[in-house]
């Protein structure tokens, strides 16, 4: 009885709970969506909110609430939401995907169960239950075992049970409440949120919240006349997928992505803990302690105080509200511009002046926002096209020409933001004359900007390209502690021929690719982009032009010059670049690489010769020896000792020479080491 009186209760102040109708939308780019609702209510009387599931971790992150008329919000509550396998994980069962009945059953083992085979009723309780398997899987079966009333074990093949009753009431419940738990989990329904107040006589609360909603998109209209300044027609898509109507709200649109993010808030956190038990088992064990390494007991660093937790009190009375984010304003104006100000969410708006079109626009930091005059209709499940924009915009006209395969440059238009608004990306559609001329894209632009877009290939207009690469140039050569520098360059220039088929001049310009490596020469671009210079080249009806893009590449070569042989020396004393002073300097360091390059050459031609002598030596010993074996050689032997004790001779002068050329070799080097050292341009 006491259940059916809180549940008669519950379903009452769920009753009286008022809808807040949506009386202003704000659309972001970042696919987050800004609501105000704001509504009359009755003394006593509450608020309900409703949302989708997946809304309520930015409900809680962003809800705002104002109530003006001396009320004060007292408390709020919504529809909780916990895991679905936290929910199941407390049943003393569980259903798995695909689960036989004889699985389900066994986990029930003791419950009273009354089981219907045929014309036969079996009752007992639950041994347990199993799937068998046999020869083929034609003979599986499952089977539960049941202690009947008689004392009796049976078992029961419940293929053939075509009734099954669970007796204990408890068990029944349980499983109606695991079915229902199952079933919610799978449910889209609108979860709610109730806001409760103090107040006893009428008054007006408004809420204000931030949730997930699809991008506004923009498409824009150019059109050519035969006015000086062609006109740009903006359109904005909005998309109402909110499952109610946007009845006469004030809709805004802002061009701009703030950060946002999902929190999770509204799912019940589980934190795990550690199991800790008393130690008294075990008798203590004597601890030995270390002496102190700073005199006193202070030497140790002194915890922080916490930080004191985040109040919010109430202005008037200084009570402290827990909810953060609940806020009593009584005094609030009922503008919801004002409130939105108020809040700190957008920021007001400045005195907007009369245009034309619906949308009036605003700076809101580096946002940008379109807000229309007039209240707006979208029904649920509807999308709709409203204009914000129509008025004259500064254009050119021209040829672009990016280097790609093609050989035909496009049409393109050099826009100038001239309408003191920022313009939103989008697809921009071009009409020439009343006709269709072709499509492009063009990225957000800000008031005083210019941007090119192209929207049809030029076949009036044909571009080749030739590439010409000059030698190498040495720029200069520097010389600092024995390392030679030579700064040399390559000049790479790019010829663009232009045929311009068509009976009327054209303003072409030509995109060329930056290459970090290189530096742009001889040409200055009109302008530059991050990846591209930009040549703006007139051309003259039914004629052909050029335009040479010129680039070099700078780098730097370094030689030890202890290591350079004279001739690489020589080719950079002939540069013409080259100071006479440095000129005379390498000159002198050639000479003396010259000098030791003819000193080895003696030395090589000394150790050539001393190698024959030893191995001529050595073939006169040879014979010596095998001679003196032979009866009747004597006057031989002789004759080749003779010739050994004259090479003897010759070898001892050859190795002196030697010595005096290894000698000079060493003074010639010192003197070269002394020259490289003290060199320096």
């Amino acid at each position: 009885m006491n259940k059916i009186v809180c549940c008669a209760v519950l379903l009452a102040a769920v009753g009286f709970a008022a809808d807040l109708p949506v009386t202003e939308v704000i659309l972001y780019k970042n696919g987050i969506g800004y609501f105000v609702r704001s509504g009359e209510l009755k003394p006593g009387e509450s608020a309900a909110l409703r949302f989708k599931a997946e809304e309520m971790n930015d409900v809680l992150k962003s809800l705002t609430i104002f109530e003006d008329g001396g009320g004060k919000v007292s408390g709020l509550h919504y529809d909780s939401s916990e895991p679905i396998e936290t929910k199941l994980a407390r049943f003393p069962f569980k259903f798995g995907d695909r689960q036989p009945l004889s699985t389900l059953l066994d986990q029930l083992r003791g419950a009273r169960v009354e089981m219907k085979a045929g014309t036969e009723l079996v009752a007992g309780l639950l041994v347990g239950a199993r799937e068998t398997t046999g020869y083929s899987k034609d003979m599986q079966r499952q089977e539960a075992t049941l202690l009947v009333d008689s004392g009796e074990l049976r078992t029961i093949d419940l293929t053939g049970v075509t009734a099954l009753h669970f007796t204990d009431a408890a068990i029944q419940g349980q499983l109606k409440q695991y079915l229902g738990e199952v079933a919610a989990g799978r449910s889209k329904e609108k979860r709610s949120v109730y806001i409760d107040s103090t107040g006893t006589k009428q008054r007006r609360l408004t809420a204000s919240y931030v949730i997930p909603t699809p991008v506004w998109k923009s498409s824009y209209r150019l059109v050519f006349t035969d006015a000086a300044e062609p006109t740009l027609e903006g359109w904005a898509i909005v998309d109402n997928t909110s499952g109610e109507d946007w009845s006469n709200v004030r809709l805004a649109l802002v061009s701009g992505r703030p950060v946002s993010f999902v929190s999770k808030l509204y799912e019940p956190r589980y934190v795990g803990r550690r199991s800790m038990d008393v130690l008294d088992q075990e008798a203590a064990a004597p601890e030995i302690h270390q002496g102190g390494i700073v005199g006193g007991y202070g030497g140790g660093a002194v915890a922080a105080a916490p930080a004191p937790l985040l109040r919010t009190e109430d202005a008037q009375t200084g009570e402290v509200l827990n909810n953060n984010f609940i806020t009593n304003l009584p005094q609030v104006n009922r503008d919801p511009s004002q409130l939105l100000k108020i809040a700190g969410n957008i920021q007001g708006s400045p005195h907007r002046s009369a245009f034309a079109n619906a949308a009036e626009a605003a700076e809101l930091g580096e946002l940008f926002e379109y807000s229309f005059a007039t209240p707006v209709t979208v029904r649920a499940g509807e999308s709709a096209m409203l204009p914000f924009l129509q008025q004259k915009i500064g254009a050119r006209k021209l040829l672009i020409y990016t280097g790609t395969d093609s050989q035909n440059p496009r049409n393109a238009v050099e826009l100038t933001n001239t309408t003191g608004k920022t313009l939103d990306g989008g697809p921009v559609t071009v009409f020439d004359g009343n006709a269709y001329a072709g499509e492009a894209l063009v990225e957000p632009v800000k008031q005083g900007d210019k941007r090119l877009i192209s929207y049809a290939v030029d076949l009036g207009t044909r571009i080749t390209t030739a590439l010409d690469s000059s030698s190498e140039l040495v720029r200069e050569v520097h010389m600092r502690r024995g390392i030679l520098t030579v700064r040399s360059a390559v000049e790479v220039t790019t010829t663009y021929t232009i045929r311009n088929v068509d009976r009327k001049p054209k303003t072409l310009v030509i995109e060329h690719a930056i290459r970090p490596e290189y530096k742009l020469i001889k040409t200055k671009p009109s302008e530059t982009t991050s990846s591209a210079y930009r040549f703006e080249v007139k051309l003259a009806a039914s004629a052909t032009d050029k335009l040479a893009v010129a680039e070099e590449r700078v780098y730097d070569l370094t030689v030890a010059l202890a290591s350079a042989t004279p001739d690489v020396l020589f080719t950079y004393v002939h540069n013409k670049d080259l100071g006479e002073a440095a000129r005379k300097q390498l000159e002198g360091i050639a000479r003396q690489k010259n000098l030791i390059a003819a000193n080895d050459a003696d030395l090589r031609h000394s150790d050539e010769q001393i190698n024959e002598l030893v191995r001529d030596q050595e073939r006169l010993r040879e014979n010596i020896r095998t001679l003196n074996n032979v009866t009747g050689q004597q006057e031989q032997v002789q004759k080749y000792a003779r010739q050994l004790a004259s090479q003897e001779g010759l070898l001892a002068s050859l190795r002196d020479r030697q010595s005096d050329e290894r000698r000079k070799k060493a003074a010639l080097e010192s003197d070269l080491g002394k020259l490289i050292e003290t060199t320096e341009f």
